[in-house]
């Protein structure tokens, strides 16, 4: 006999797992369905462990610059074996915590593949064989995505990678080439750097990370050359081929000229391709867009009732505190609430490689796209007392408002803690806020956010320290 929830969850990522918290909290019955991990990519092979690994970086870089700060420090050196080893608890530790997380609040959890076998049914293969039937009245599929593979050459784990091999190295690469400059690319391009690799990145379009204010790309692009990086943009990769010594590849510049280059290894990083496959999706007629990603409403309801969808198996950003809040939306909704709408313009981005990158809202270049009169302010590390101190005097904040209404637009930061800086203009914009309440806003000091102020009055020519 079938078991029977309120709400079934496939999959236990940052979007599933908060779903099934947030329906149980409304008092709904509802399991869980996972088929390797518990917290799903993001905390045991994305955003946490990746993290763990920039921090280690990071410590590494700062143990080398150790004069910069007065101090003496001798012989240092990096295991990347006890790296990776700290990263690996790092995402341990946090699965515990979810698996914590689901029996505090009640949810069954269902270890095994599941797929959708009709209206309100679903079965769970574990990995002994054995098969059990679930039925709900609604499912939310939260199944992900994976990396995308170059078409001729998927990766093998010892000479190309994805993300998920870069996380748990067999060795530390001496000379490796990273295709694609978004955040996957750039952090763990900045992550090997710092260890010590010799790091070529190639980019498609005009500038790296594209989707930021072109004035971001070019501060990072000149960042990352200073530190030792060979960046090569508006570039592609037209041949590739690996052996048991390394990777040979072709690079085509900009220009069209071809050139022959040896890597040591090659870490891809061109994009994710959704986990739609085997869960009976097509079978129910759920609808996709042309590159295969669900389809969904304002509430994450895809055209079959009774089925939603949320995070990297839908449409873009595809950023781990989007998926989240998705599963609360559609959770709410199916208990019966009314929550509101998420608008994709007050959704934060966050680059964790070195200088950080953060943004949230319009680029200058959309906002003047979308026709708006504009008031810009920008102002730099360089004037700030606290980065001074902290040996971190690289970067800028760059705000973006209407000049006729005074709201903000849009925000973009590149330099020190930027990731954590950023959510105070994503407040700022969910609440509808104009210039003149971020102008009022008394700041504390010393503090990097003073900068937040100060690019503020900079788009108003009313600037205090530069």
């Amino acid at each position: 006999m079938a078991e029977t929830y309120d709400l079934i969850v496939l999959g236990s990522g940052p979007g599933g797992y908060v779903a099934a918290i947030r329906g149980a909290q409304l008092g709904l019955k509802v399991a869980i369905v996972e088929r390797e991990l518990l917290g799903g990519i993001c905390l045991n092979w994305g955003c946490i462990p990746t993290k763990a690994l920039l921090r280690s970086a990071e410590i590494f870089h700062y143990m080398q610059h150790a004069k910069d700060y007065g101090l003496a420090a001798e012989k240092i050196s990096a295991d990347l074996d006890a790296v990776v080893k700290r990263s690996r608890g790092v995402s341990k530790q946090l699965n515990q915590g979810v698996t914590h997380l689901m029996k505090k609040n009640k949810i069954a959890v269902h270890m095994g593949s599941g797929k959708l076998t009709g209206k309100g049914k679903l079965s769970v293969t574990d990995k002994d064989g054995k098969t059990t039937e679930l039925t709900a009245k609604n499912i939310i599929v939260a199944t992900g995505a994976r990396a995308r593979d170059l078409p001729n050459l998927p990766a093998d784990g010892k000479r190309v990678w994805t993300y998920r091999h870069a996380m748990v190295p067999t060795e530390m690469p001496t000379k490796l080439l990273v295709i694609g400059s978004g955040a996957i690319g750039i952090e763990f391009a900045s992550f090997y750097n710092d260890m010590g690799a010799d790091v070529t990145v190639v980019e498609m379009m005009d500038r790296i990370v594209p989707v930021e204010d072109a004035d971001v790309s070019a501060f990072l692009e000149k960042a990352l050359k200073k530190q030792g990086m060979n960046i090569l943009t508006g570039a592609s990769v037209s041949d590739i081929k690996a052996t048991d010594k390394g990777v040979t590849a072709k690079l085509k510049d900009k220009a069209g000229k071809e050139s022959a280059a040896d890597f040591s290894h090659v870490i891809v990083a061109i994009g994710i391709v959704p986990n739609t496959a085997d869960i009976g999706l097509k079978e129910l007629g759920v609808q996709m867009d042309d590159r295969g990603f669900l389809k969904t409403d304002a509430m994450c309801k895809t055209n079959v009732d009774g089925i939603w969808a949320i995070g990297d198996i839908t449409a873009p950003p595809w950023l781990a505190h989007k998926a989240s809040h998705e599963g609360v939306i559609a959770a709410e909704a199916i208990a019966g609430k009314h929550p509101h709408a998420m608008d994709p313009k007050n959704i934060p981005g966050c680059t964790y490689c070195h200088p950080q990158v953060a943004s949230v809202g319009l680029t200058e270049a959309k906002a003047k796209e979308a026709g708006y009169e504009l008031k810009v302010g920008t102002f730099p590390f360089i004037g700030n007392g606290k980065a001074i101190a902290l040996g971190e005097a690289e970067g800028f904040i760059k705000t973006v408002f209407d000049a006729k209404t005074g709201e903000l637009l849009g925000a973009h930061m590149v330099g020190a803690e930027v990731t954590e800086l950023i959510q105070g203009y994503t407040v700022g914009k969910t609440l509808e806020t104009t210039e003149a309440e971020l102008m009022e806003t008394v700041f504390p000091h010393p503090t990097l956010s003073e900068m937040m102020h100060e690019s503020v009055l900079a788009a108003y020519g009313r600037a205090l320290h530069i």
